[in-house]
């Protein structure tokens, strides 16, 4: 090859190169230019809907550009989370989902895509797993439940087998408890609370964001003890683990909003901005904690380490306790 030949080809790489980046730092200027699309991972008004529409509506507003939410429930949230893994990276397609894509990165066996094939937007809020039970159950607390319950088995139920209330409370029965339990699957919180409420089942492993926290302040279930460093606002009766002789343990079910791995940093960036402003606001916080979830604001870095650490976390209560969904 020739010199001028070969001057060419680098001036052609180099301004192909130069075009390449400039269009990118132009698409990340410029967006977002056409409608978001939030996919959720789960059917429509559970929690990660009602947060995807609180959310959404915020970032219409402040982005200038329509926001749909679609629902795409199945798998345990995996249907969804392979939609957006699988989607172009452009930051028109993001994921709201659970503590669920966290736990499926251990639980399931079969998956066609895994953590590392999403960036962590934010986390915009979290719920304390709790256990509580019918008001006609003599316990008043976790301690005097278990202290019941010793030389026998126990059943409690949950709304899925490889929920994060599933797992959580396997892991403190059978793990820190060290009392044998039989666990109880619904298609569903709402199944589940009904079945504490008829004394169906011993305990409920729940949320407090995922109904519990409005029945326990009515009255119509008793809180046994949430798995939080200290005391809920929404309902501040109920002790901690820690303050009932369980101290270190502590497991809480989030929300929130990821893109494709490949996705423009830059994107991720405004994205997470245009969020942090929205749970911030007056009206969302107090609508958040009304329903038992505690608001999160953090930088992207920050949500993305939480979520590796979510990631850790539920992977060694799952290893614990050898459980597996193929």
């Amino acid at each position: 090859m020739t010199c001028p030949r070969i001057v060419r080809l680098v001036l052609a790489m180099v301004t192909a190169s130069t075009l390449a980046l400039s269009g990118g730092r132009a698409g990340a200027e410029t967006y977002p230019a056409n409608k978001i699309t939030l996919i959720v991972a789960f059917a429509a008004g559970g929690v990660a809907d009602t947060l995807a529409r609180i959310i959404g509506q915020g970032l219409s507003e402040r982005l200038q550009q329509s926001v749909v939410v679609e629902n795409r429930g199945g798998a345990g949230g995996n249907i969804a989370a392979m939609a957006v893994a699988r989607a172009v990276p452009d930051g028109y397609t993001l994921l709201v989902t659970t503590t669920a894509l966290a736990i499926n990165e251990t639980l399931r066996e079969t998956r066609q895509f895994s953590s590392s094939d999403f960036k962590t937007v934010a986390i915009v809020a979290s719920s304390p797993e709790a256990l509580v039970t019918s008001p006609s159950n003599p316990a008043s607390n976790l301690a005097d439940f278990v202290k019941a319950a010793q030389g026998k088995t126990i059943n409690f139920g949950s709304a899925g087998v490889g929920s994060g209330s599933h797992i959580e409370a396997e892991y403190f029965f059978k793990v820190l408890a060290k009392i044998p339990a039989v666990h109880i699957p619904f298609q569903g919180g709402a199944p589940a609370i009904n079945a504490t409420l008829g004394n169906q089942i011993d305990l409920l492993a729940t949320t407090l964001g995922g109904g519990a926290a409005a029945q326990i302040a009515a009255g119509k279930l008793k809180g046994l003890g949430i798995a939080a460093e200290k005391r809920a606002a929404v309902v501040p009766d109920v002790p901690t683990y820690a303050e009932l002789g369980f101290p270190g343990f502590t497991a809480e079910s989030w929300v929130g909003f990821f893109l494709p791995a490949k996705t423009d940093p830059q994107i991720a960036a405004k994205l997470n901005a245009a969020i942090n402003e929205i749970v911030k606001t007056p009206d969302v916080q107090a609508r958040l904690t009304t329903i038992g979830f505690n608001p999160i604001n953090g930088s992207q870095a920050q949500a993305d380490a939480m979520f590796k650490a979510e990631v850790e976390k539920w992977g060694n209560m799952v290893k614990a306790l050898d459980l597996s969904i193929k």
